[in-house]
């Protein structure tokens, strides 16, 4: 397997478990009374379910990007 796609995938898991921390941690300390709005709705697991999975493609590009930063050699640019 080529080590971007391995580096992508490390990104994408590591994306979304951040992302469930962000999430329980939101829910949790009741950021703009988002606990009371979801536990008062019939479709509070849709609702949680789309908050993690949006937050986590935004963590998993954020770490995917971080990555690939990392990974350039500062001897690679042109002088």
């Amino acid at each position: 397997m080529p080590q971007v796609v391995r580096l992508y995938i490390h990104s994408a898991l590591a994306g979304f478990v951040l992302a469930g921390i962000f999430t329980g941690l939101v829910l949790w300390l009741n950021v703009g009374n988002l606990w009371h709005l979801v536990s008062g709705s019939d479709v509070a697991v849709m609702a949680v379910t789309v908050f993690w999975v949006l937050n986590g493609i935004v963590f998993s590009g954020v770490q995917f990007a971080w990555g690939i930063t990392r990974a350039a050699s500062p001897y690679d640019q042109e002088q």
